[in-house]
């Protein structure tokens, strides 16, 4: 299931970041690439233990942790912290699946449930760059405006196209969900969003909406962490 988020960041945030990122030191994007990622992979980012993707990073996972959407969807255990890559002319992202599971900062390790890519470049400043998502025969073609972000199975296979013109920044990372089974994780996400809805029209107190807020938890609690 391929989620958008809107204005995760806002407008004055991302001109912020771009600005910064435009002037960062780069590095080849394969070091984070698996065997097979990296024949497919042409594109630049910064160091994990860069200060600047350090402290962007943590801007992107704060917005994530206010982000109604994103917790609905994604029902997170743990997020990678985000890394931020670039993509100039020529440069592309051939056709590929996640690994499984990455190494964190702490010495622990993170099931990459959930793959996600926030767009920090306006759509008019680049040409290609388009994150194409297969699922089964259908591929999803995104290419958001600046601050917002897709969210989508790391289990899929997607690619990111060639730019020809311009530059296309963004930050990426992955998440582990408390629920691994994405259609599980689909079911949850309908019925949170219903109870959002409801909430705005008739209040906390409403009798039908503690019903199905209690059997969101309890079904949460079946089917939570591989239940």
């Amino acid at each position: 299931m391929l989620i958008e988020i809107d204005n995760l960041l806002d407008g004055a945030t991302v001109a912020r970041m771009r600005a910064a990122l435009l002037a960062a030191d780069w590095q080849d994007g394969r070091v984070t690439a698996g065997y097979q990622s990296a024949l497919a992979k042409r594109n630049r980012q910064l160091a994990e233990s860069d200060p600047l993707a350090l402290a962007l990073g943590h801007e992107v996972a704060a917005a994530l942790d206010q982000n109604l959407a994103f917790q609905a969807a994604a029902i997170p255990a743990r997020v990678f912290p985000p890394l931020f890559n670039r993509y100039d002319h020529g440069d592309g992202f051939g056709a590929h699946i996640d690994g499984a599971y990455r190494p964190l900062p702490d010495g622990g390790t993170l099931r990459t449930d959930l793959s996600l890519t926030v767009f920090l470049s306006d759509p008019t400043d680049y040409d290609g760059g388009e994150l194409v998502i297969e699922s089964g025969t259908r591929e999803s073609r995104v290419k958001l405006p600046a601050g917002s972000a897709a969210l989508y199975p790391a289990t899929t296979l997607h690619r990111v196209e060639p730019v020809t013109r311009g530059t296309r920044l963004a930050a990426f990372t992955w998440v582990q969900s408390r629920v691994p089974d994405a259609g599980k994780r689909a079911i949850l996400f309908d019925i949170d969003i219903a109870i959002q809805s409801l909430r705005a029209r008739v209040g906390d107190a409403d009798a039908a909406l503690i019903a199905l807020s209690g059997s969101y938890h309890n079904l949460l609690r079946l089917w939570g962490d591989g239940g």
